[in-house]
């Protein structure tokens, strides 16, 4: 079995070497000791968020403190192609279901889209507590997948944020029901154009998943113009919160992440 993970501050990590001992503190060293109830002697990870992980043996659990004995010091590199979901906001917390679900399957970044029929607005005071919201519930689910990256939760873009996002991608596919080309094809193609074969990165696909009205035949055609591509999913219509997910695991096996 897998060791648990608990999170250290970016940077925090930086210099140790095994042998060297490290004081986890704040919520995750409480969640470790008091939840977890980890004791002297038992194996933990501890990572930075940023692809640094130290695999340790607990040497001592104290009152909201964790003392941590390097055995081993990973750095984890991010693969050559970057999976960024593009998920629509939604209502009824689907949009966190969708980004905490990609995060387990190893998504390594998220844009949160107001898009045309969002039913759900982030305004002023709302958008930086709903994003916080976002970076919450991505932090826990890579934890849960014993995750050395934290994925990027970036800024809510709008149509026009949108469009600068996918002209900037190395490609950008629309999640759409009625595309007549597979994913699976799409993601083939254009892997298989690449003068390395993908390996020489990085670079960034985009995976756009509209909301539970879909995306409007004007946000389809002003995204195209950049340069994104739709394709289709499956036979079925998926729920916003499932389409982004599936989209990750066909993507990872495509490309050659997993």
């Amino acid at each position: 079995m897998s060791n648990p993970v608990f999170f250290a501050p970016a940077g925090a990590l930086d210099g140790l070497a095994p042998g060297d001992t490290f004081v986890l503190d704040g919520a995750e060293a409480r969640h470790a000791v008091t939840v977890k109830r980890l004791e002297a002697g038992e194996a933990v990870d501890i990572a930075d968020g940023a692809g640094l992980r130290l695999v340790g043996t607990v040497r001592e659990a104290g009152q909201g403190t964790l003392t941590v004995e390097a055995v081993e010091l990973r750095e984890e590199p991010r693969p050559a192609v970057r999976l960024v979901l593009v998920q629509a906001l939604a209502k009824g917390d689907r949009d966190e279901l969708a980004i905490e679900t990609a995060t387990e399957l190893g998504v390594d970044a998220v844009i949160p889209w107001q898009s045309e029929r969002s039913i759900v607005r982030w305004k002023g005071e709302r958008a930086a507590k709903a994003h916080a919201k976002w970076q919450s519930v991505v932090a826990a689910a890579a934890k849960q997948a014993r995750r050395a990256w934290i994925p990027e939760v970036r800024p809510v873009v709008d149509g026009a944020g949108l469009a600068k996002a996918v002209a900037a991608a190395d490609l950008a596919v629309i999640l759409h029901e009625d595309a007549k080309r597979p994913l699976r094809a799409a993601l083939a193609d254009w892997l298989g154009a690449l003068p390395d074969g993908g390996t020489d990165g990085p670079r960034e696909v985009l995976l756009l998943v509209g909301p539970e009205g879909g995306i409007t035949p004007r946000e389809v055609t002003r995204l195209a113009d950049e340069g994104a591509v739709t394709a289709l999913l499956g036979n079925h219509v998926l729920r916003s919160s499932t389409a982004g997910p599936a989209a990750i695991v066909l993507a990872s096996d495509i490309l050659g992440r997993w």
